[in-house]
């Protein structure tokens, strides 16, 4: 009976184990594809009760080594998270436990089709919290991740499910060679079209417009940011860093999330310090500012704002989805408490209202007739707050309503040395393939990077080989393209059609379905 114990809790530990691995800063990618194979001798065909259990403890072990970071910011809110998240694996365990009642090829298809179902409902209730989802595991496997601009992210997921619970067929079934066999090849063959049509893609020479942007990474310590007597060091910082990139004649500057220790609109000084800055440089400068409402009284957005080569204010995004219990708290009367387990005082943002596409111009020279001339051309991008990138929908939209490259500007230094900020790049390399566009992403510190439409990181900020917590800046030509991929315009079908399947299999397996009622022979007519 011990042993018995002992081994199952061994295989248990070895599923996240693996799992984890295969994560930043680990990044054993192909531990993924083979992860879940012990926690499926574990709990498939167990009762159903001891299969939630037995899963859920998984899920505990996973979250706690993926965003064991966010003890950076609260233990309480790290442990109710991870409790949270794990209940997803506890009810992946529950379907997982009547394996045994669905044939291997209906399991074949059922298993990653419930998992990718877990996936889209964690990446949308409340508010949504879809970080390290299996496909993330991957972002380094470029081949793999391509046929997101179909999926989604939930596609790479569902392959890796899929050989999964194919190779735990195989050995479960392995007296029976020839089911073992169809069933492994079923797989294998769905993986190979999908790594075919990624070299396929990879392959493919995309062709445009050509911009190049500098992104700069303040470095600036929490601690700091918002104290007032460090004000004049951050914004000297920043404009130091803007004028020597500036010298290099790009086309965009980009700051990080609240790179402006201030309100833009209602401090008179901080504008006038940037609209010089961006008139001297003779370049927009994309910054990130907290913006008071001149309008309404007490109303706070968390904001980029574009100034124009000029010194013009062009436009401003307001974020749109805020993080709870950060960046507002929600059901304030019922949470209220939750204020004195934070480490700093609770934001009181206001949700943005517009999906602002930015738009300006940007000169290029040509020749005609040998002379010289300017020729004016319009860019068009988008903006991501903060978290904002793991929301796929969010870039869909801007996509469609005209942004031909998309910038992230964030804040990662909430979270100290840790896998954090490059699990939270592994977001922003999916939504670049599933739109075709370019990602930028400015942090104060974190991954300053840039991405193209393949998903490939093709520069960021270092020093010395090290990207976090240090300050710099990085220029990059971009190439714009302008391609409406089939993901951009359906959006996460294959995932609907998931949950679809997760559905009607164990609807379709109960005793009676279909079953045809018998007739009654009255004799001939």
């Amino acid at each position: 009976m011990l042993r018995k114990i002992i081994f199952e809790l061994s295989l248990t530990i070895a599923s996240p184990l693996l799992l984890i691995l295969s994560f930043p800063k680990f990044n054993f990618w192909p531990l993924a594809w083979i992860g879940f194979i012990p926690l499926f001798f574990v709990v498939h065909g167990e009762r159903p009760i001891k299969a939630f259990l037995i899963s859920y403890l998984a899920g505990i072990l996973f979250f706690l080594g993926t965003i064991y970071w966010l003890i950076h910011v609260t233990l309480p809110g790290m442990i109710a998270v991870v409790l949270y998240l794990a209940l997803y694996f506890g009810i992946f365990g529950l379907i997982l436990s009547y394996g045994s009642r669905f044939t291997n090829y209906k399991l074949l298809l059922l298993t990653p089709a419930a998992w990718v179902t877990l996936e889209l409902v964690r990446s949308y209730l409340f508010s949504g919290f879809g970080w390290v989802l299996l496909a993330h595991s991957q972002s380094y496997n470029l081949p793999i991740i391509q046929i997101s601009d179909i999926t989604g992210a939930y596609g790479v997921s569902f392959l890796i499910v899929m050989l999964n619970t194919a190779i735990y067929l195989g050995i479960k079934n392995f007296k029976n060679k020839e089911l073992a066999i169809r069933i492994f090849s079923i797989a294998v063959f769905l993986v190979f079209l999908s790594l075919s049509y990624g070299i396929y893609r990879l392959n493919n020479i995309f062709t445009g417009d050509r911009i190049k942007i500098a992104v700069v990474q303040g470095n600036i310590p929490q601690a700091k940011k918002w104290n007032a007597n460090f004000r004049e060091e951050i914004m000297s910082k920043y404009e130091g860093l803007t004028k020597t990139v500036a010298a290099e004649r790009v086309d965009l500057i980009v700051w990080p999330e609240t790179s402006v220790p201030g309100y833009l609109d209602t401090e008179k000084d901080l504008v006038d310090r940037v609209k010089s800055l961006a008139a001297g440089a003779h370049t927009p400068i994309l910054i990130g500012a907290p913006r008071e409402d001149r309008a309404i009284k007490d109303v706070y957005y968390n904001s980029a704002i574009l100034f124009a080569e000029d010194g013009r204010i062009i436009d401003c995004y307001d974020k749109v989805h805020l993080v709870p219990f950060g960046e507002y708290l929600p059901f304030r009367q019922i949470f209220s408490f939750v204020q004195n387990f934070a480490p700093s005082p609770i934001g009181d943002f206001t949700t943005g209202k517009n999906f602002t596409v930015f738009k300006f111009f940007i000169e290029r020279n040509a020749r005609d007739n040998n002379l010289n001339w300017h020729l004016l051309k319009k860019a068009k991008f988008s903006t991501l707050i903060c978290f904002e990138d793991i929301f796929p929908e969010l870039t869909r939209k801007f996509v469609k309503d005209g942004a031909l490259f998309m910038i992230n500007i964030t804040n990662d230094a909430w979270f100290g040395n840790t896998s954090a900020a490059y699990q939270h790049a592994q977001n922003s390399v999916f939504r670049a393939v599933e739109n075709r566009v370019n990602f930028i992403r400015a942090a104060n510190t974190g991954l300053s990077c840039f991405i193209d439409q393949k998903g490939r990181i093709v520069g960021a900020v270092e020093q010395n080989k090290r990207n976090l917590f240090v300050d710099g800046f990085k220029t990059h030509e971009l190439v714009l393209t302008r391609t409406k991929t089939f993901y951009a315009v359906y959006g996460d079908l294959f995932a609907y059609l998931c949950v679809f399947f997760t559905i009607i299999i164990p609807i379709s397996s109960y005793p009676g379905f279909c079953r045809k009622s018998p007739l009654k022979y009255d004799g001939p007519r």
